[in-house]
């Protein structure tokens, strides 16, 4: 009897001696586990931390060129305003500092709404008609809806209103322009029209600028024409969708 009862003993001691093993080598395949996943999750986080380092001394660099830009170039714009001999060469000096601007703001990516972009556009063409000595009458809807831009779509409005500035400054001999923007059937509509002696409509040009203006046009969706003026010039007509998706 003895020798069954040590026998099964025996058996019992092996058996735990068994399941103890399996619970060690599970215990240590989890533990394994878990350490190379702590192992990933810190190499990522070194990824991660290398990659907004990297991120952040290019985005120092990009805008040490900026001020290297805008301190150079700007400057010598800015002399060339004041040197022009005449308002139309001030103007074109004046309208490359403003693109030299568009530049560094889009490639900042500073978005806004559709007011701020407005707002920008008012001021600078009320500093640039009021250099050429032209009065500029500013007429917004109340009612006008103020949908986000992103910067792209805010640059190509912009640069509409510029480049159809530039013309009016250049070629029309106007005394005043008048630019109306209102809302329509879900759609952003700017008018804008001068009184000058009267180049013949600008569609009719084969110049860059109204092919720029034609492809901006086109980037937001819209539609641009020119007219002769109420006033005795030319009206710009620009419509574009008032959604953020154009």
């Amino acid at each position: 009897m003895s020798l069954y009862i040590a026998f099964f003993v025996a058996c019992g001691v092996s058996m735990a001696l068994g399941i103890v093993a399996i619970a060690l080598a599970l215990l240590l395949r989890k533990e394994r586990t878990q350490l190379a996943a702590e192992q990933a999750a810190a190499a990522s986080r070194l990824s991660e931390r290398e990659a907004l380092i990297r991120a952040q001394a290019t985005m120092a660099e990009r805008e040490r060129i900026y001020g290297d830009l805008h301190d150079d170039i700007g400057a010598r714009l800015l002399g060339m305003i004041h040197a022009a001999e005449s308002p139309e060469q001030a103007d074109r000096a004046r309208a490359v500092l403003q693109d030299l601007r568009d530049v560094v703001t889009r490639s900042r990516g500073t978005p806004g709404s559709l007011s701020d972009t407005l707002a920008d556009i008012r001021s600078e063409t009320s500093q640039r008609l009021a250099a050429a000595g032209i009065e500029l009458v500013w007429e917004l809807s109340d009612d006008l809806p103020d949908p986000e831009l992103d910067t792209a779509r805010a640059l190509h409005l912009h640069r509409i209103v510029r480049e159809a500035i530039s013309n009016v400054i250049r070629h029309a001999r106007a005394a005043r322009v008048r630019i109306r923007i209102k809302a329509l059937g879900g759609k952003l509509l700017l008018d804008l029209t001068d009184d000058g002696g009267g180049q013949e409509p600008a569609s009719k040009s084969r110049g860059r600028g109204v092919e720029n203006m034609r492809e901006r046009a086109a980037e937001l969706a819209g539609d641009i024409d020119w007219k002769p003026g109420t006033e005795g010039g030319t009206k710009v007509l620009l419509t574009m969708p008032l959604g953020e998706d154009p």
